[in-house]
């Protein structure tokens, strides 16, 4: 007989049920109800449940089961209730749940893997009251049979990718209580569903840079400096509210088997509180599925968000109604930010206060806070009907703005009219200077480039820079790099800026300077990098395996973005180590587009000049001139090994003489034994299916044929655990001679590149200088340096830019950013 393993948590303590117990240790007959809901438990469904025909109700709500839902319990006529929410089992939604004619309530929710399916055949399910199919990855349209199920009171559909118009037959549903399509592409006239997108380009009578909510409570201030807002709405299964300030909120779902009706969506503690600030967490708001603010005419950019939490409806009493669990995740501006979150774990009890806080980047004045039940956590715990994320206060806020004075001084008339007269005989001056020597023609032409990039960025004068940088002060210089000097500056709004300084002795010229202004200016991805950065405090950080793994999945997200997303499709050309970014939340950003180029399918070869960085670049591309984006998909499978390791590819030597940590993982496939190219500054604290992978998926990028390789929308599912790694995929071992052969060859290029520099041979960018911040203004990132790299470690940050004062590079090693002073 199959047993199923829990893996335990921290509230409950590692079970192990073998199906043939089930009877004798919960007391009841198991052929009319098995229920093994919200006990972590582990492993496959055992196909022998499908051997009892009496059974009634199966609940598997909130486990880790692997798989997917044996064929067997299509055997199961007599099942009344079949409950699966986010157990970890794998889509599609099995056809043979249209066989259970006698089901009255159905719920499947957030099934893994990418694998998308139509709507199921449930035609002769006629029986149902309460259907929910929420996130199972359905595509297309509604069918029409749903008009039959004139016993339905509730219906969930949303989180799909359901497409089309809802059916006009419909109507016939009007005894269906609640019917939610939140999250869908399908249109209809189901009132607030989408209510909160008319916030998005409405019109603004004043810009605001915060707001401040008392999520479910009344008004509260704070020291009498800081008011946050009163949000007692009662809210409503699918409710969109607007304040009378710049936010919003939208709450869908009803609390399910709770015999409450309507829902209240407001909590308020029972007991008192011993916590700083009491009135921002005696009061919360609640909700059964999602629950979004919205931030509106908002000026754009950076923003500090802190979420207030404090769980105030289960306590610690020990007791079989402390053992709830209250499982959320958060997403920030459409990014999931938190997965799995705990508020009782993540603050270390009932009643205690968690702050989380974000950074985000806001581009068109809107904000965007989500919080989603995704199935996971208890569901009756005290009692039935609670679940889903809770919220005690939220706050937003753009530390480096600085609103404009109301009131300035009147100038006269004349005094205007002398100001521009002098300053036009100034002008006149300064061009006939200008022109007599030379400058206005080399002028013109970068202007004429600039002018074809249709940039979204602004644009400084030489004085404004030049006051920014106290006139290139020394002491203001942050780094040196290809173009050469780059300097932090101040501007007048407290704005914290990084300024590159075309160097005469610089061999990169106008149209470096353009291709990369204008690769950046054309693109906004939350993973490449933009124009502002800044340092964290003084701290020591260490970088474990769930924070790297974080890291390469942000990598992937961005070169799939490049790849298969943006309108401009983009061949970044040097992916590495040295320019990916990380912000103070460790959050990875592409940068140094200088080399990119656009993915020209029709323009493959490159003829004359070729340009990347030793180490990194596809065979290929580095002797034969093709280049892809599969350039960039192998670019990223030896930044991928590094973070595995802890080491750099280039420097990396081992006693079989293996001149790259490429030969080594391939080698160590081979003897079966990758755990050993694992960081042992990590020690056993990883996670080794995650490794596993990873080595995998980096190993399938670097295959030697580009065909082989995956796009980089593969990855990030492969990486994202959506899809499996086909093996078949992965680079032979002994496929290790033909890339030594191909390394080979790249050594003897090397060599000859440095005695021939004409410009009909091929150029590789050197590694052997610091990165330099191309876009650094408000003091977040931090680049890596290869400056003071030492062999088996990977390259070292510097901190290009701060919003503090001092400056603070990182230095990288062996996965430990330890910061240090520089003067």
């Amino acid at each position: 007989m199959q047993s199923i393993e829990s893996t335990g948590s921290s509230r409950h303590a590692p079970t192990r049920i073998d199906e043939t117990h089930l009877p004798q240790r919960y007391g009841m007959n198991f052929e009319f109800c098995r229920s093994v809901e919200f006990n972590q438990l582990s492993g496959s469904i055992p196909p022998e449940l499908g051997s009892l025909p009496l059974l009634e109700k199966l609940h598997l709500t909130s486990n880790n089961f692997t798989g997917k839902l044996p064929e067997e319990l299509a055997k199961l006529t007599t099942l009344k209730d079949l409950v699966i929410q986010a157990s970890g089992l794998d889509g599609p939604i099995p056809l043979g749940i249209g066989l259970l004619t006698k089901l009255s309530d159905l719920r499947i929710s957030d099934l893994n893997g990418s694998q998308a399916s139509s709507f199921p055949s449930l035609n002769n399910l006629t029986s149902l009251k309460t259907l929910i199919l929420r996130s199972c990855n359905i595509i297309g349209p509604l069918p029409e049979y749903l008009r039959e199920m004139t016993n339905l009171k509730l219906l969930d559909l949303s989180f799909n990718n359901l497409s089309g118009n809802i059916p006009s037959t419909f109507a016939s549903l009007s005894s269906t209580n609640n019917i939610n399509l939140f999250g869908s592409s399908s249109k209809g006239n189901f009132s607030g569903n989408d209510s909160c997108l008319t916030l998005r380009g409405s019109s603004c009578d004043r810009n605001g840079f915060s707001f401040h909510i008392n999520c479910g409570g009344k008004a509260v201030s704070l020291d009498g400096s800081m008011t946050y807002e009163e949000d007692e709405d009662s809210g409503g299964p699918s409710k969109f509210y607007r304040s009378g300030n710049n936010w919003a909120f939208s709450s869908t779902g009803n609390f399910l088997d709770d015999n409450v009706d309507p829902d209240s969506l407001t909590l308020k503690s029972s007991s008192g509180l011993s916590v700083k600030n009491f009135g921002l967490y005696e009061d919360a708001r609640i909700s059964p599925i999602s629950l979004t603010y919205f931030g509106f005419c908002l000026v754009n950019g950076n923003y500090t968000i802190n979420l207030h939490f404090a769980e105030i409806m289960f306590n610690d009493s020990k007791s079989y109604s402390s053992l709830g669990r209250r499982i959320f995740d958060i997403y920030i501006q459409g990014i999931r930010v938190q997965k799995d979150f705990n508020i009782v774990d993540a603050a270390g009890g009932t009643g205690k206060v968690i702050i989380m806080n974000y950074t985000t980047n806001v581009t068109d004045g809107t904000l965007e806070i989500r919080f989603y039940w995704a199935g996971k956590g208890t569901t009756g715990l005290p009692v039935r009907g609670v679940y889903g994320p809770l919220i005690s206060a939220i706050s937003v806020h753009n530390p480096a703005y600085r609103p404009p004075p109301e009131h300035t001084k009147g100038i006269s008339a004349g005094v205007v009219v002398g100001i521009v007269a002098a300053a036009a005989f100034v002008i006149i001056m300064l061009l006939g200077i200008l022109w007599w020597r030379g400058f206005l023609t080399r002028k013109d032409t970068m202007d004429q480039d600039l002018k074809g990039l249709d940039l979204q960025t602004g644009s400084f004068t030489l004085k404004q820079i030049k006051a920014a940088t106290n006139n290139f002060d020394e002491a203001n210089k942050i780094g040196e790099g290809g173009f050469g000097s780059v300097y932090k500056g101040l501007l007048s709004d407290g704005t914290v800026i990084a300024v590159k300084q075309l160097s005469s002795k610089s061999k990169q010229g106008n149209r470096e300077f353009v291709n990369e202004i204008g690769m950046i200016s054309a693109l906004q991805h939350p993973h490449l990098v933009k124009l502002y950065g800044c340092c964290p405090e003084e701290c020591q950080l260490q970088l474990d395996w769930s924070t790297r793994y974080k890291i390469c999945i942000g990598i992937a997200r961005g070169l799939a973005y490049l790849h298969e997303e943006s309108r401009l499709k983009i061949v970044h050309r040097d992916i590495k180590a040295t320019n990916v970014l990380l912000d103070k939340n460790l959050n990875p950003k592409i940068s140094d587009f200088g080399l990119a180029k656009l993915d020209e399918e029709d323009d493959t070869h490159i003829s004359t000049r070729i340009a990347g960085t030793y180490g990194y670049m596809a065979p290929e591309y580095a002797m034969r001139g093709y280049l892809t984006d599969k350039a960039d998909v192998y670019s990223f499978g030896i930044v991928a090994l590094e973070i595995v390791s802890g080491r750099s590819n280039t420097s990396y030597r081992t006693k079989e003489y293996c001149l790259y940590l490429l030969d080594w993982a391939l080698v160590l496939k081979q003897k079966g034994n990758m755990m050993e190219l694992v960081d042992p500054k990590l020690g056993s604290d990883f996670n080794k299916i995650e490794v596993t992978g990873m080595i995998n998926v980096a190993l399938m990028c670097t295959n030697v044929s580009p065909a082989v390789r995956p796009a980089m929308s593969s990855v990030v599912s492969m990486l994202e655990g959506r899809t499996v790694p086909e093996t078949s995929s992965v680079p032979d071992p002994d496929a290790s001679n033909e890339q030594m052969k191909l390394k080979g060859m790249m050594i003897e290029l090397q060599k000859s590149l440095e005695t021939d520099t004409s410009e009909s041979q091929i150029q590789i960018v050197p590694t052997d200088g610091p990165y330099t911040a191309s876009s650094a203004s408000a003091g977040d990132l931090y680049p890596y340096t290869a400056s003071s790299a030492s062999a088996g470690d990977l390259y070292p940050y510097t901190a290009s830019s701060t919003s503090a004062g001092d400056l603070y590079p990182l230095k990288w090693d062996s996965g430990i950013l330890e910061k240090q002073y520089i003067r």
